[in-house]
């Protein structure tokens, strides 16, 4: 199986504060999801991140309703995030996600593509695989949403080596039992703070 490329770069200055107050992730949902699966994301998502020390909060769109936060990141979900038993054949070309960039400053707004998200991680599903997609499903959110908040975070479209903020990652490693932050993007994070 061909890794896959997980972002492309399209965008702003995010604020050096982060570290201090804190950053709110506003997640957007434009389709269906499941709840089971955002909980995952949010479990994979703090554990990736746990090493960076920067403390994150999650708001749904309406929650975050008209308030304003000092450290924000918006990141909308287009399509079915929702991972169907039925498998179909499936186009691996392309990201899975982008982080907007304008004049060639990165932006604290990405964009997941959830149908293609679920077209690979089905890729790399066996049979017995299925009695957990939420899960799997939920995994994998919480690996391609790291490596945007990487980008988001470092201000930069450099990706990592290795480990969740590399270029390309399989439907596999999005799955897998463990895919880490690799220690250089952990210290680009707390350098670029």
């Amino acid at each position: 199986m061909r890794p896959v490329a997980i972002c492309a770069l399209f965008c702003a200055a995010f604020t050096r504060t982060a570290s201090a107050e804190g950053i709110t992730i506003v997640l957007d949902f434009q389709g269906p999801r499941n709840e089971q699966s955002v909980a995952e994301m949010k479990r994979e998502f703090e554990g990736i991140m746990k090493a960076s020390a920067l403390a994150f909060d999650f708001k749904s769109r309406a929650e975050a309703g008209h308030e304003s936060f000092p450290n924000l990141v918006v990141v909308r979900f287009k399509g079915t995030c929702v991972l169907k038993p039925i498998p179909y054949l499936m186009d691996e070309r392309g990201p899975l996600a982008f982080t907007y960039s304008t004049d060639g400053e990165v932006q604290p707004y990405s964009e997941v593509a959830c149908d293609r998200l679920t077209q690979v991680v089905r890729s790399a599903m066996s049979g017995s695989d299925y009695a957990k997609a939420d899960l799997l499903m939920g995994r994998a959110l919480g690996r391609v949403l790291a490596h945007e908040v990487v980008h988001i975070l470092t201000k930069s479209g450099d990706h990592g080596r290795s480990g969740v903020a590399k270029p390309a990652l399989s439907g596999s490693q999005l799955i897998g039992d463990e895919l880490q932050i690799d220690p250089a993007d952990v210290q680009r994070l707390r350098t670029d703070q």
